[in-house]
């Protein structure tokens, strides 16, 4: 299957750990069940199970493309090279590389062939919207096998299960990291090891100290490639701190807190959908950190065996956006110096002050606001978002933009320098006048205020219409 043009870029910059990284045991007081074929675990406390596959297809077959992407070749569409990491790897959907083996297990397997050159398989979810709602939790984990392969056999070995941004995906991740990378477990060269890390900001530097990035360090993972454990991690907006939780085998030993860096830094690398992907490259920048590889002593075909992938998510605001504008409530047309009901449907046309933008005919009725880009933005004076608080936000918005052009429509309040209290990623819905409802999580808000929807976006080409939008509660 050829990869979609959508497909994202992560550059995933590569953490270059220093070589005397220190290895630190996690605690661990679960009994650890080292069977091939577990069930997916029921729900967490307070959360409910969004998605899940159990990999119990028949052995020698391909997974359900409905769930999943295969990532094909060295590069995603108008990526970097080398998937941006400087491994050497070509990725395929063959049922050599990628499988169902037949005891409940998916299992991605590299290749290296007669000729020296190696295969093997990248992964995602279809779905990117598994995020947390404001004052919900969302816990992504998966029980799994590293390669069982070690020493010099082992050299080159790069396994990998982790979430990336929505917003990567229109763009081919050229957004990368400013999106967010959670990487939930990575070892290389067979060390025994589990790696965790958030990816955020601007790379080289930035809060996120790219492209290592926040990180965990090498964690001492006896048994990881012999038996199967589980890799999770959890992000938590219902305290305050917001925070990122690692866990191996249900024990916490890493954590990133919001405070540790701007929160604008934090709300883009964690304030919107991610999506899953699981993987295993052969060389790159990280393994050469430690030694390097592959070499003419590392073992073809050890496999990453995957035992079942499940995400949780906690209530917090996430309902279904409508598919059409409210009817219970009209528009929004205040004038200059009235106030506006933040929980009314707002005609995007209807702003106060405005740059880069223009309105236009729209065939869902009235009018829309057109050919909103990067740095354009729309004022409404006079919101008023009373005592109760907001869950979320919804905007019917629509693109024709070109592929790789895609941006985020932001809220912003009293000033557009201040930091967004929500946003989504919108790239091409079908054409300028092709509608959806796109729905946002939102910082709670009280009082009246000035709501900015402001467009950021990393190309200069306009990428979105906007019809209405309405804050919820």
């Amino acid at each position: 299957m050829n990869p979609p043009a959508h497909r994202t870029r992560p550059r995933r910059g590569r953490r270059l750990f220093a070589v005397a990284a220190t290895l630190a045991a996690v605690a661990a007081s679960a009994t650890f069940v080292l069977d091939a074929e577990a069930a997916v675990p029921g729900a967490p406390s307070g959360m409910s199970l969004v998605f899940s596959d159990d990999f119990t297809g028949a052995a020698g077959t391909g997974l359900n493309r409905s769930d999943w992407l295969y990532d094909i070749g060295t590069s995603y569409p108008g990526g970097a090279a080398n998937w941006g990491t400087g491994e050497i790897e070509t990725m395929t959907d063959s049922t050599q590389n990628v499988f169902h083996d037949g005891n409940g297990n998916l299992a991605i397997k590299p290749i290296r062939d007669s000729a020296g050159k190696w295969t093997s398989g990248r992964v995602e979810t279809q779905r990117t919207d598994f995020a947390a709602p404001v004052g919900g939790k969302v816990r992504i984990e998966a029980r799994l096998q590293q390669p069982n392969v070690s020493g010099a056999a082992a050299a080159g070995y790069w396994p990998a299960f982790w979430t990336m941004g929505e917003g990567a995906r229109p763009v081919g991740a050229t957004n990368w990291p400013s999106i967010g990378e959670w990487d939930i477990m990575e070892d290389i060269n067979g060390r025994s090891s589990v790696f965790a890390a958030l990816h955020c900001g601007v790379n080289p530097g930035g809060p996120c100290n790219e492209t290592v990035g926040k990180t965990s360090g090498e964690r001492a993972c006896a048994g990881c490639q012999t038996g199967f454990h589980t890799y999770a991690v959890e992000y938590d907006r219902s305290t305050s701190p917001e925070k990122l939780s690692w866990y191996l085998d249900g024990q916490q030993y890493f954590t990133v807190n919001s405070s540790e860096m701007d929160a604008t830094t934090w709300n883009n690398a964690t304030h919107h959908g991610v999506f899953v992907i699981l993987n295993v490259a052969i060389g790159g920048g990280f393994p050469d950190a430690f030694g390097g590889g592959p070499t003419a002593s590392t073992q073809s075909g050890a496999a990453m065996l995957v035992d079942y992938v499940a995400v949780w998510q906690s209530a917090g605001g996430t309902t279904t956006p409508p598919t059409t504008p409210p009817t219970t409530t009209p528009p929004t047309t205040t004038p200059p110096g009235g106030t506006r009901d933040a929980y009314a449907l707002t005609e995007a046309e209807s702003f106060n002050a405005s740059a880069g933008v223009q309105a236009e005919v729209c065939v869902e009725g009235g009018q829309d606001v057109a050919s909103a880009g990067n740095g354009d933005w729309l004022q409404y004076d006079n919101v008023d978002f009373g005592t109760g608080g907001v869950r979320d936000f919804v905007a019917r918005v629509a693109s024709g933009a070109a592929a790789g052009v895609s941006g985020l429509v932001e809220i912003r309040l009293d000033s557009r320098s201040n930091a967004p209290i929500g946003s989504f990623a919108v790239a091409n819905t079908g054409g300028w006048q092709n509608w959806r409802s796109v729905p946002g999580n939102v910082a709670s808000v009280t009082g009246k205020h000035t709501v900015f929807l402001t467009f950021a976006s990393g190309q200069p080409a306009d990428f979105v219409n906007v019809n209405w939008f309405q804050f919820r509660r």
